[in-house]
């Protein structure tokens, strides 16, 4: 019997309910800092296109303002010096995902209701998964 195990290689022996877990990871990267980011950008473009007047600049604000606001607090809720620091910011993501919400319905931008609607749905889902994060964590 024969056997070719090299210490420390790069090479390691995972069965086949580990491969296939790994495949599935790589197939469906579910990177929330990712999220977050192209969130904000595309809210930026959002606002960007948005018709400008008094009141759209003053949304806009508060909506890009929001917006970015998620990711910079999932980033800070990563770097959590502790579960409390964590569930803290992690609510205060869940809570800017509101208020982007908020915003993009008080906005006009008639050319572009769709993508308005795309960027509200967007803001639902980033709010329901801060809110399962923090159900789970606690």
């Amino acid at each position: 019997m024969c056997e070719s195990f090299i210490p420390n290689s790069k090479y390691e022996i995972r069965s086949t309910k580990q491969y296939q877990m790994s495949e599935i990871r790589k197939t469906k990267q579910y990177d929330l800092e990712e999220r977050t980011l192209n969130f904000a950008k595309e809210v930026r473009e959002y606002v960007r296109r948005m018709p400008s007047n008094i009141t759209n600049f003053e949304i806009g604000k508060q909506l890009f303002r929001s917006a970015g606001s998620v990711g910079a607090n999932y980033i800070e809720a990563n770097d959590a010096l502790s579960k409390k620091d964590f569930l803290m910011r992690i609510k205060i993501c869940r809570k800017e995902a509101k208020e982007s919400a908020y915003w993009l319905k008080l906005s006009e931008s008639p050319d572009h209701e769709s993508e308005k609607q795309k960027l509200t749905q967007e803001a639902t889902e980033l709010m329901k998964i801060f809110g399962s994060i923090v159900q789970k964590s606690l």
